[in-house]
């Protein structure tokens, strides 16, 4: 039922401000400004790629304004793009789920999944793609429940193919789970289910305080070189997947005070195959 991973909702205290962060960092562009009575937000909307970026300023009491105050600035919700609302609609009815309507999107609270707010979106005509971002590909839903139980539960929300899921585990990052990937092969999109093993680990002190939830989002690009330069211009903070900075050709992790609360991972283009169950798939 879900295509891709199509757009995040980012919390902001300004929008415009943040949409000139994303401009300058990543080349994001101007799509459009539309309120959100759901989120009570007013939103600056700005395309990331194939993807877009809703940055959600607080207009009065709701799920934008309590994000904020409790968390300060950051991800709200993750983004996917569904065939047909309307099966969707009837197979969450099915399963004895209740969704919100708004502006033509779907919604689903955090306690509804495994602790992320999901916003579901018709598909749309393509664009033409500027800047250096392809687009986004995943994002990562971080656990202290057992990850297994958080697969079955987006198998079943969304009519995903568990056979085609593909376990991961890191000991650097303190992590074990699986890529619920939504068509592989045609493509990369996702949700990474990440039960944190290790307390004293990034992914393990961000459960600790805010348990199961929506932790960062990864795109890809054909330009990491490019995306460097921008990084430094601004004297951003990020991480070099590689041992040498002035070297890295693969990718990077970009911290969140470079992109209003956002952690954001960057790769290659069809790079992430290699850890998502398809080496042979992964281009020089």
């Amino acid at each position: 039922m879900l295509e891709r991973v199509d757009r995040v909702q980012l919390v902001v205290r300004d929008r415009a401000a943040a949409a000139a962060t994303f401009a300058a960092v990543l080349g994001a562009e101007p799509v459009r400004e539309a309120p959100s009575a759901y989120l009570a937000a007013r939103r600056a909307i700005v395309a990331l790629g194939e993807s877009e970026i809703e940055l959600c300023e607080p207009s009065g009491p709701g799920p934008a304004r309590e994000h904020l105050e409790r968390w300060g600035e950051g991800l709200l919700a993750a983004g996917f793009v569904a065939r047909d609302l309307t099966d969707l609609h009837a197979h969450l009815a099915e399963e004895g789920v209740e969704c919100a309507e708004d502006g033509g999107q779907t919604y689903l609270e955090p306690s509804q999944t495994a602790g992320m707010r999901v916003v579901i979106t018709p598909p749309a005509p393509a664009r033409r793609r500027t800047g250096p971002a392809r687009g986004l590909y995943e994002v990562t839903n971080t656990l202290g429940s057992d990850w297994k139980a958080a697969a079955d539960l987006y198998a079943t929300l969304f009519a995903l193919d568990a056979s085609r899921f593909s376990p991961i585990t890191s000991a650097t990052f303190g992590y074990a789970g699986t890529l619920a990937l939504f068509d592989p092969p045609a493509r990369l999109d996702r949700i990474e289910l990440s039960q944190a093993t290790n307390p004293a680990s990034a992914m393990g002190r961000w459960v600790a305080k805010r348990g199961d939830s929506l932790y960062m989002a990864y795109l890809e690009t054909d330009d990491v070189p490019g995306l460097v330069t921008r990084l430094e211009a601004r004297g951003a903070r990020w991480t070099p997947r590689g041992g040498d900075p002035r070297a890295e050709r693969d990718g990077l992790w970009i911290h969140p005070s470079a992109l209003h609360g956002l952690l954001l991972g960057v790769s290659r283009t069809t790079l992430a195959w290699e850890w998502s169950g398809r080496p042979q798939l992964v281009t020089p």
